[in-house]
């Protein structure tokens, strides 16, 4: 099976942040450490577009979104988590190719980043693998940019 995105609902952010998890069928792991943090600023905003629920075969095993629409320079940073079970598999490379491509259709947008823990090398791995490439760092975290105006 192929991971899916599927758009959050405030009501589904809502309960994962208030800690309500029976309302999404998951795997095992999910939520993981990040997940409460990634809900968080649409169960508090009302407002879910940009934050996708990663479904495999109906179940959820992550999240990943925008941080917000582009800014004047039309740059908008994106972030994704899986669960531990789940990594490894490819699933996150689709769920970001899949993000990236629909944050680049969106008005606006010039250019995607995402930040990481330097030690993280499957996720640095994998933003290189979809064209990313080094932008900087500060202090425990790289970030990564690709350009999507050719896209």
């Amino acid at each position: 099976m192929t991971p899916a995105l599927v758009p959050v609902t405030v009501e589904q952010a809502r309960a994962v942040v208030g800690g309500d998890w029976s309302v999404l069928p998951a795997t095992r792991g999910w939520p993981h450490a990040d997940t409460v943090d990634a809900l968080r600023p649409v169960a508090e905003s009302g407002i879910a577009e940009g934050t996708f629920l990663v479904l495999l075969d109906g179940v959820v095993i992550g999240e990943c979104g925008w941080f917000g629409p582009p800014d004047a320079a039309g740059e908008v940073e994106i972030g994704y988590g899986l669960a531990a079970p789940m990594r490894g598999h490819g699933h996150g490379a689709v769920a970001v190719r899949s993000l990236v491509a629909w944050v680049a259709a969106r008005p606006g947008v010039r250019r995607v980043t995402a930040r990481t823990d330097q030690t993280n090398a499957a996720s640095r791995r994998l933003l290189e693998r979809l064209g990313f490439v080094v932008d900087g760092a500060d202090g425990p975290q790289v970030r990564y940019a690709l350009d999507v105006t050719a896209t």
